[in-house]
């Protein structure tokens, strides 16, 4: 175990900080006799060097392992130096500061993070560290003057106190912003006793600071800090009336004129169209409504969505009236089978496969294909099924790991609990073997009609790409995510190649696939996206389209292969793009943001701002962890539409499909 940790933290600092340009070797050589796991929780420390922040006690963080050793750095130390820590949290920051400095001193609002990280700093022998409970904004005048000052919370400007407690020529380096999702990394050096020089750094995100000269407390009076908590975290009227004004409202889904939004799109080749959650029904339905237009009006050819192959080829098979033989699976009904195998989807499908009856060739008619990883869900739950008879408590952890599929559902807790197992190893090769048999017998459906279809050496394809995305799904996390969504880009450029030249697609699935990953905190995971890929391919022909709401319902389950829950979506985070959009006061409406038609709303669609996710899982219990991420929604997509209040989607059961045909795709 030591020696697995050993590893790993020397995998850190290789390729976490001297890949990305940290190169003191005083910083490496700390960071590397650093041991993280120590200033985490038990159930949290197999999770100790991956390349995120954590939480802890208290609402905070014990910050990515990256941006430590990048603060550390940006401080500029010789060694032997008088340090200052605002904001001690877990005390692994001070530990990394007290292998180079003489003496740090760390000072923390929270009496028990104060009192734990003393613990165990003393139990690590760090005796150059003394641990202060107090308020940081106003420093620790006591220790003063400070070569160098580290605040790790980010605040509205740097407290004057902490400027005054900097000795000539120290330097001090801080977030400062006007919300906690838009942050710059600021360095400051005394130059003497009136003058400071200031550099811009990095942009960066965290948790705010707290105390006299910082913001204020929730339930503090007014006066006590610089700005109350809810002035602090609003976003700028300003933005939100921007939006107002040069927002195109939707009164009625069914109706409103959307030849605005067609004119934007203009001859654009692919059109991605997302979601904010994989059960809202708004969101289905307006981007049914926009993709009708799309054929109609705009020639398109087919539409691609995030589902399993197979059960795509289902309805594609009904919508072009192909005359094969039924697959010998009902569609869609695995987990989780809400996301397709609805009421709205329905709809779609069936005008599909009326307005496919003007076509008589078999190339003028609209294709309806799945561009996901071949029996993506089923193949886990055959995953699940397997390990539930073999090994019960592997299974429970493949469904912890399972359910963190998504970028956005960072729940440390259960995702430390699946990846603190060493036992993948020892199911691993029977569970992927068992994966190539269940995939050959799905593949022999989609062959029987091989011209329709991709091609044989495309179905081979599909079948070694599930099998290294389930091999990476026991291996590391961002490798599988980008596995998947280059395969998915991969299906659509064999799509377009068998529709040939001049084919247009219309894709449909999560914001977090469609709009572009290098807009967004996915991109400092190393995680690429769809939407990425399209855009550095297709360019301005590829027209990217985001959705989002509020508050009202979605279906959802708590975890993965839960049963189905219709859960009430908490109102949006004061400092997200959610809640730019409700305070625009406008209950629903289109926004082009490639050319807004404001200079002003422009540039300040271009900041960073939280974003909200709800995959097929959602935890609004924690509801910031799990489900929000940092994104510039201008840059992110070419159009947002949005929808304040929503409701779920409507799943379909055996009652509902009672007395459709055999061929039908949802079966019985």
């Amino acid at each position: 175990m030591l020696e697995r940790k050993d590893s790993e933290r020397h995998a850190m600092v290789e390729s976490q900080l001297r890949a990305r340009g940290i190169h003191s070797p005083m910083v490496l050589e700390a960071m590397d006799k650093v041991h993280r796991e120590s200033f985490l929780p038990e159930h949290m420390q197999d999770l100790a060097y991956e390349d995120s922040a954590l939480p802890i006690a208290e609402g905070q963080t014990i910050s990515q392992p990256y941006i430590v050793g990048y603060m550390i750095d940006a401080l500029q130390l010789d060694g032997g130096e008088r340090v200052l820590e605002v904001g001690t949290g877990s005390g692994y920051g001070a530990a990394v500061l007290a292998e180079i400095a003489g003496q740090v001193i760390t000072v923390e609002r929270h009496k028990g993070l104060a009192d734990r990280a003393r613990d165990i700093l003393d139990q690590l022998g760090y005796h150059n560290i003394d641990v202060v409970h107090g308020d940081g904004s106003t420093g620790w005048h006591p220790g003063a003057p400070y070569d160098a000052i580290v605040v790790t919370a980010g605040g509205p400007k740097i407290p004057p106190a902490l400027k005054e407690q900097l000795a000539v020529g120290g330097t001090l380096v801080m977030p400062v912003g006007q919300t906690e999702s838009s942050q710059s990394l600021v360095r400051i050096t005394r130059e003497n006793a009136d003058d400071f020089r200031e550099e811009r750094l990095i942009e960066a995100h965290f948790v705010p600071l707290v105390g006299q000269a910082a913001w204020t407390e929730p339930g503090q009076p007014q006066g006590t800090g610089l700005l109350t908590s809810q002035a602090a975290r609003a976003e700028p009227r300003s933005l939100s009336e921007l939006v107002a004004e040069h927002a195109e409202p939707i009164d009625n889904m069914e109706t409103v004129d959307l030849d605005p939004l067609l004119k934007r799109i203009g001859d654009a080749r692919v059109v991605c169209i997302g979601e904010a959650s994989h059960g809202t029904a708004e969101f289905y339905r307006f981007r049914a409504r926009i993709t009708k237009e799309l054929i109609e009006k705009k020639g398109f050819s087919f539409v691609a969505v995030e589902a399993d192959w197979p059960d795509a080829s289902r309805i594609d098979n009904y919508v072009r009236h192909a005359e094969v033989p039924a697959a010998s699976w009902t569609a869609f009904t695995r987990f989780p089978t809400w996301m397709w195998r609805n009421a709205e989807v329905r709809e779609f499908v069936d005008w599909l496969h009326d307005y496919n009856r003007n076509f008589e060739s078999e190339e003028s008619k609209i294709g309806f294909h799945g561009l996901d990883l071949y029996s993506l869900y089923t193949s886990i739950g055959a995953v699940l099924g397997y390990l539930d008879n073999v090994d019960p408590a592997t299974a429970k952890i493949a469904r912890d790991r399972y359910g963190c599929l998504t970028p956005w559902q960072a729940d440390p807790v259960r995702y430390g609990r699946a990846a603190a197992s060493g036992r993948y190893g020892e199911c691993e090769k029977q569970v992927v073997t068992m994966l190539a048999e269940l995939l050959q017998k799905r593949l022999e459906y989609s062959v029987q009609d091989g011209e329709r279809f991709l091609d044989a050496v495309q179905n081979a394809r599909l079948v070694a790409n599930a099998e290294r995305y389930y091999r990476s799904m026991y291996e590391g996390y961002s490798d599988s995510w980008n596995l998947r969504d280059q395969h998915m880009f991969d299906t659509l450029q064999s799509l377009f190649n068998h529709r040939g030249e001049g084919s247009k697609a219309v894709i449909w699935a999560h914001n977090s696939h469609l709009g572009d990953a290098s807009k967004t905190d996915m991109s400092v995971r190393g995680q690429l996206n769809v939407g990425q890929l399209c855009r550095e391919t297709y360019g301005e022909d590829a027209y990217l389209i985001g959705f989002g709401t509020h508050q009202g319902k979605v279906a959802a389950a708590t975890e993965w292969g839960g049963p189905l829950e219709f859960k009430t979506v908490r109102p949006s985070l004061s400092d997200s793009w959610e809640r730019v959009a409700h305070d625009s006061q406008v209950p629903a409406f289109m926004l082009g943001m490639r050319e807004p038609g404001s200079r002003d709303l422009k540039e300040q669609l271009q900041h960073q701002r939280l974003e909200r996710a709800i995959g097929v899982i959602y935890r609004p219990e924690s509801e910031r962890i799990s489900h929000y991420f940092s994104a510039r929604l201008g840059q992110q997509f070419d159009e947002y539409i949005w929808f304040d209040v929503t409701h779920a989607v409507t799943p379909l059961d055996s009652k509902m499909l009672k007395g459709t045909p055999e061929t039908y795709p949802f079966g019985l």
